[in-house]
């Protein structure tokens, strides 16, 4: 990737009518440094969020060894970019194929279940394998999140005590693990969930070895800004040093969002305005897929290199590139009232489940990856004035 001092000598050296993923690997590496210093246990990366090659690269070179995968697909890619790296299967459903590969191929040795019939699969699969570490996913409440991801997975509390018992035999090591919600602002959220694993461990009366705190730990959007992160691992270590565990327990986050989202912004395009409607090269089809659909705010701001857009803003709504009505962002989304074919809107804070919910729909959706060195943005992991005179924001929408 060529590297500019900011996203205005990007546009000025690069001629490309298609969006540019503007990478930001210096706030990748903030984020990272930050776990690595202040949470106390072991971090794992959710592949899911982000899994571009130079993010993997980028957080096995600083310190992050754990990778949280979900498919074969994303083990082969840690396997590809992170020789030596660790890869834990948390998925709660997986394939018998998925499961074998895993196992046989990639080296994994922890196995996320939700239920016995998983249970049984992960252990005929792997001929019962004596090195297995089991991990009971339980369901939680995701009061707190400001996207809630509970309904899908987990055991529930009163299935938990028997399969704790069943999964104790044949565990190497025995753990536990739940996910708190997207976006979780309440640290204190952790330590419920937390205390509650406590009193199921309990009643269950077996050794756990591992607690697995999920991810969800926030970053900063407009109108989502969380508690200071610091009180986050503080109110977990101190949730972990209450519950009946083994000797020598360990403990885990999976944070995906919390380490790359700051760490990408999106430069579109606009091909025409008319109106209140202004027609990008992205969209609800690319990389704007949770501003579309989730309808999730982001920072954003106008680039002209010619002369400087107006002061004042106007309400607009996004179409994007595709002949689809369904591409759209709705908005209101307020930028300069001059805006015009050829400005450039910078979406920040897009590192995560941004490039990662791309389509190739209509055949739109790819990216040029770029490298900036600035930072515009507000950060959870150094916090600063932000000089906001160029900066603009998504309402929420």
């Amino acid at each position: 990737m060529k590297t500019f001092d900011s996203p205005w000598d990007l546009i000025r050296q690069t001629a490309t009518d298609r969006p540019i993923a503007c990478c930001r690997p210096h706030l990748v590496r903030q984020a990272a440094n930050w776990f690595i210093s202040n949470f106390s246990g072991e971090t794992l990366y959710a592949v899911k969020a982000n899994p571009s090659p130079w993010v993997l690269k980028l957080l096995f070179e600083t310190g992050i060894r754990h990778f949280d995968t979900a498919s074969l697909h994303e083990m082969e890619l840690v396997a590809e970019h992170c020789p030596g790296a660790r890869m834990s299967f948390m998925h709660p459903v997986k394939s018998r194929y998925a499961i074998e590969r895993a196992y046989f191929d990639f080296g994994v040795r922890t196995f996320v279940f939700d239920c016995d019939v998983e249970l049984q699969k992960i252990l005929q699969v792997t001929g019962h394998a004596k090195d297995l570490n089991l991990v009971l996913r339980v369901a939680v409440s995701n009061q707190g999140a400001e996207m809630p991801i509970d309904g899908k997975f987990g055991a529930f509390h009163y299935d938990v005590p028997h399969l704790l018992r069943a999964a104790r035999p044949v565990s190497a090591k025995l753990g536990l693990c739940f996910h708190p919600g997207s976006q979780c602002m309440d640290p204190y959220a952790w330590a419920v969930h937390m205390d509650t694993l406590s009193r199921v461990i309990s009643e269950s009366d077996v050794d756990v070895d591992i607690i697995d705190v999920g991810g969800g730990f926030p970053v900063s959007y407009p109108g989502k800004e969380p508690t200071a992160l610091e009180r986050f691992p503080v109110v977990i270590q101190e949730a972990f040093d209450r519950m009946p565990l083994a000797r020598d327990a360990e403990l885990w986050c999976e944070p995906g969002r919390a380490l790359v989202a700051e760490g990408t912004s999106l430069l579109t395009q606009v091909d025409l305005v008319r109106g209140n409607a202004v027609y990008i090269n992205d969209g609800a089809f690319g990389t704007l897929y949770d501003a579309a659909h989730c309808k999730w705010p982001f920072p954003t701001r106008l680039i002209r290199n010619d002369s400087e857009p107006s002061s004042r803003l106007k309400a607009f709504k996004l179409f994007g590139p595709t002949c689809d009505s369904a591409d759209v962002i709705n908005g209101p989304i307020f930028l300069p009232e001059d805006i015009r074919e050829g400005d450039i809107i910078e979406v920040g804070t897009l590192g995560a489940y941004g490039v990662a919910m791309q389509t190739r729909f209509n055949g739109y959706g790819e990216t040029i990856d770029a490298v900036a060195l600035d930072t515009p943005w507000q950060s959870v992991y150094a916090p600063r004035k932000v000089e906001v005179a160029k900066i603009d924001w998504f309402s929420t929408i």
